[in-house]
This record gives C-alpha cells, sequence and structure tokens, in this order.
C-alpha cells in the first residue's frame, strides 16, 4: 500500500495535551459513577478527551499528528482509568488503531483520509470487531461466523460481533470475517456504523466497566465497497502478529487498570485519614497496621507502574530483546492492581462495598483486568513453552559442543 503524506492538509490534528490530563482525569472521574450507574455512553468524556487531543495523540506525523509512542500512550491510558476506566477502554482501541496504522499501513487511503478530516471536528472512534458467541476471541484459533458475500460489485456482510466495546459510539468497525469463496480468506472489512444493515443490540449488563457499552452489532447484508479490506489472507497461512500490537495492546491495558487501582488508593488513603473510630480518638491513618498495609499496596502499585513504564520506553526504542514481555508485564501489572484494590476493600470493611463509595466501583472495574486477551494462561502457556524451549536448545547446544570436543 502506497504510504500517504498529508502532514500539511491533516496538522489538524493537535498535539496531545499531556499537561491536561489531571483536569481531564478529574472531570471523567465526576460523572464516572454516574454512567455506570445508568450504564450510559460517556459521550461526555470522550469528548473532553477528544478536545485535549489524546484521542488522535498516536496518529502519525506524516499524517500531520503528534506521532504519539507507546509511553506516552500508557500514560494517556493510566490517567484516563483513574478517572473512568470505561473512557480509557474505549480510548485505547482508537489510539492503537492509530498506532497500527503510523507503523504499517494497512487501510486504504482514501478511508483513512477521511477519518483524520473527521477527526478536525468531532471524536471518531473506531474499534475492531473480533469475538462472536460460538467462537469467543479468535485469539484462541477458529474461524469467524461472520461472513462477506460477492454481489454485483459489493461485499455484502452479516453476522453477530459480541462484546464491541463503545458499539453505539463508533464512527468506524474493523470487522474481522471470512469470505464465502473457495477457499475462503479472513481480514478485516472496514465498516461506517451509519452503513445500512447494522443494529446495535444492548446486551451489555457486565459487573464493571459498564459505561463501556460492550454491546453485540449484528450485521445483515451491510454493504462493504471492494476496496474497504484490510488483509485478508488464506486462514491456512496466518499473518504473523505485529510484535508492536501485542506491545501496545498489554502495556496500554495494564496503564489502563493500574489507573483504577491508584483511584483506589487514592480513596483509601482520604478514607484511613478522616476515619476517626470514637474509641480511638485518632485517624486510622495513624495506626501503624494500615500504614504497613498501605504501604504494601503502594510497593506493589510503584512496581508494577515502573515495570509498565520501562517496557514501553524500550519498545518505542525498538528494542526487539523485549518481544514477549509486555504480555508478562500486563499479568504482574494487572494482578498487582486487582490484589491493590481488593486488599483496599479488605481494610476499609463494610464501607468499601457500599455503593454510595467509590471504592466498591474501582473493586468491580478492576477485574475486568483478568478478561482481556491475552489472557492470564495463554500468557504463562507461552512463557513456559519459551523457557523450556530455550533451556532444551542450550542443553542440545551444549551436549553437541562436548561431543565435537
Amino acid at each position: 500500500m502506497t504510504t500517504m503524506t498529508c502532514q500539511s492538509r491533516f496538522s489538524f490534528v493537535r498535539p496531545p495535551q499531556l499537561a491536561a490530563l489531571p483536569e481531564v482525569t478529574a472531570a471523567l472521574a465526576e460523572r464516572a459513577a454516574e454512567h455506570d450507574r445508568d450504564g450510559s455512553f460517556p459521550a461526555d468524556g470522550i469528548s473532553r478527551v477528544h478536545a485535549a487531543g489524546l484521542l488522535t495523540a498516536s496518529v502519525a506525523e506524516r499524517y500531520g499528528g503528534a506521532g504519539a509512542g507507546l509511553a506516552t500512550a500508557v500514560d494517556i491510558l493510566r490517567a484516563l482509568g483513574r478517572g473512568d476506566p470505561s473512557v480509557a477502554l474505549i480510548t485505547a482501541m482508537t489510539l492503537l488503531t492509530h498506532a497500527m496504522q503510523a507503523r504499517q499501513p494497512t487501510w486504504p487511503q482514501r478511508i483513512y483520509e477521511e477519518i483524520l478530516d473527521e477527526s478536525a471536528t468531532r471524536p471518531v472512534l473506531i474499534n475492531a470487531l473480533r469475538v462472536e458467541p460460538e467462537l469467543g476471541t479468535p485469539a484462541r484459533g477458529g474461524l469467524p461466523a461472520t461472513a462477506a458475500r460477492w454481489d454485483s460489485g459489493t461485499w455484502l456482510l452479516s453476522g453477530r460481533k459480541i462484546f464491541s466495546t463503545g458499539a453505539s459510539g463508533l464512527r468506524w468497525m474493523m470487522v474481522w470475517a471470512r469470505t464465502d469463496e473457495e477457499p475462503a480468506r479472513v481480514g478485516s472489512f472496514l465498516v461506517r456504523a451509519d452503513s445500512p444493515g447494522i443494529r446495535i443490540e444492548r446486551t451489555w449488563d457486565h459487573l464493571g466497566l459498564r459505561a463501556s457499552r460492550s454491546d453485540d452489532v449484528i450485521f445483515t447484508d451491510t454493504p462493504v465497497p471492494p476496496g474497504a479490506t484490510a488483509g485478508l489472507h488464506d486462514p491456512a497461512f496466518p499473518a504473523a502478529m505485529d510484535p508492536a500490537f501485542l506491545a501496545w495492546n498489554s502495556l496500554g491495558l495494564a496503564a489502563l487498570y493500574l489507573g483504577v487501582a491508584a483511584a483506589a488508593r487514592d480513596w483509601l488513603v482520604g478514607f484511613l485519614g478522616e476515619r476517626t473510630p470514637s474509641a480511638l480518638g485518632r485517624p486510622l491513618a495513624t495506626l501503624p497496621r494500615f500504614q504497613t498495609a498501605v504501604g504494601e499496596i503502594e510497593a506493589a502499585l510503584t512496581g508494577a507502574d515502573d515495570l509498565v513504564d520501562a517496557l514501553a520506553l524500550r519498545v518505542d526504542a525498538g528494542d526487539e530483546s523485549v518481544a514477549g514481555h509486555p504480555a508478562i508485564a500486563k499479568l504482574i501489572a494487572t494482578r498487582a492492581a486487582i490484589g491493590a484494590v481488593g486488599q483496599a476493600v479488605e481494610l476499609v470493611g463494610n464501607n468499601a462495598l457500599t455503593r454510595k463509595n467509590p471504592l466498591e466501583r474501582h473493586y468491580r472495574d478492576v477485574l475486568c483486568a483478568r478478561v482481556h486477551t491475552p489472557q492470564d494462561d495463554s500468557i504463562l502457556s507461552a512463557a513456559g513453552r519459551s523457557a523450556l524451549a530455550a533451556a532444551l536448545s542450550e542443553t542440545t547446544t551444549t551436549t553437541t559442543t562436548r561431543g565435537a570436543s
């Protein structure tokens, strides 16, 4: 595909206003409980993120964007996760799409130009719709039931996608589907959300991230022009997953949930500083037991934050030796986040699970860290195979060397 060099045309994409992150975080936090309670799409929060230039932060410089790297994206998503993780997750999907387009363009030029043009005036949300009722996540293999058939010079797309983050607010959907050809090809069909034959079914009734509106999207003979596809290939020869995609996905999600844990830690510290039992006569924060427990939380989150930050910088620097590390960092970071919020709940007691207090919401939200791809079992299995293969290779090399001598 021809690389676009449209810097002058698309120079409207403002640099991300990182200095505004605390203000944006505070604004998201103000309405997070309301959106969680109602399960309502956080359009106001997304608008704030867009206005601060954060939604388009990873648009490449050659397109007129800031070209923010993974380290900057990590900072953004951690801050947004601290305010409202549903907004952060919706934002992450769009940031990731622009980042991958910056690295290796796959979108047709005219469509990406349309996205950048529209981004000048409004948020343009993008997400990949991949999960299906029968198949589950395609990360574990299998062909999608969603199919595109060729008819009179266009593709007609039909099928159902579930857990489609931000469904009602999306402008563009990258729909993973197979063709009805023999043999079939698989890939992404690029669908604008106002295309005919699209219906959103409000199925999202989740424990956490309720405002992410990860509803079902149903396609019925939705027309997709012949050029509006990306990466169609023979499923017998799957394309290798770009390590950069895995790094952005893993570390971005890790940062998001570390943001949730930081919000929980902040509330805990405030609660302990104010809570003064009559029998004690002084705040709980003055007791060594609580000081040590908060220290444990702080140590876990600081270590996880530093790990994610350091890896993001190495990915940005092109360090290929850390290719498998971001997934492991996601596991470490999300376990630290879940453990920290869980420990806060134990320390606070009944007040922690009272709905008027935000710790209850933070606890529900942080548990969602477990369900994102790559999941813990896949991460551990891959790490184990890699370590065992490396050990076997070293043993074989040593044995061969000794035999030769």
